[in-house]
């Protein structure tokens, strides 16, 4: 695909992410919360709270923040009027988008995502009308230059299910949620660091943007990101590089 390239995107969403380090804050603490809730205080007995604090630690979260989440979660005081909600739609150019909330309050946030799909063009739709085209697992993204043959050894070892390298020499793991935390041990174990790590809804093919539509596509992913309520945004869209500028 002329002007696509699997490493300029990763980085782009990667700055991305920065630039919102402070609305992140926001949804680590919701997330930490409803963890809390639903599976207990406990880390060691709840891989969704040990998931979740891992991203408060790489957002340099404060422990008393953390703290306090995770008491209101298993106390029942906040967490309980949250409510986990999933819309899917279409962007630009038929491109399929996913969006994860947490919310008290579900017209508000049904509005809210239904007004951002269609002023930038796109569509809220059914429910499981683009889940299909996305696959959940576990993913590690490592940079073009780490040894493809030590992260395979390492990766399926640990139990992941795949490992690709593109063109661009990134490389990708993919695994079963449940074998995210010991594939990521083993990585740590031998001291590599990915770009990204995560659970995550992965798309299981592209749609690429190019010129209006890219940036039309990239404004509507911005203000679905920037929305109280929401907490992740997938979508299966790939950026020329002008975009990524």
């Amino acid at each position: 695909m002329a002007g696509h390239s699997k490493w300029a995107n990763i980085q782009h969403r990667k700055g991305r992410q920065d630039a919102k380090r402070g609305k992140l804050w926001t949804k680590v603490i919701r997330e930490i919360t409803v963890a809390a809730r639903d599976g207990g205080p406990d880390p060691t007995a709840n891989p969704r709270l040990r998931l979740a604090l891992e991203k408060a630690t790489i957002a340099n979260m404060p422990k008393d923040n953390v703290q306090r989440a995770i008491q209101r979660g298993s106390g029942g005081a906040d967490g309980d009027s949250y409510e986990e909600v999933r819309y899917e739609g279409y962007g630009v150019g038929g491109a399929a988008v996913i969006v994860d909330c947490m919310t008290d309050n579900k017209q508000r946030t049904v509005s809210e995502v239904r007004h951002a799909l269609s002023k930038h063009g796109g569509n809220l739709g059914q429910d499981g009308c683009v889940t299909f085209l996305f696959k959940h697992c576990g993913q590690f993204i490592f940079a073009p230059g780490t040894s493809e043959d030590t992260i395979m050894e390492i990766a399926l070892e640990a139990g992941a299910d795949d490992v690709e390298t593109d063109d661009d020499g990134v490389i990708e793991v993919v695994c079963e949620p449940g074998d995210y935390e010991a594939v990521k041990a083993a990585f740590q174990e031998a001291g590599l660091e990915p770009e990204l790590q995560d659970v995550i809804m992965k798309p299981l093919n592209e749609t690429e943007l190019t010129g209006k539509d890219a940036e039309t596509m990239q404004k509507m992913l911005d203000v679905l990101e920037n929305l109280d309520d929401v907490q992740t945004v997938y979508t299966n869209t790939v950026f020329d590089e002008t975009v990524q500028q």
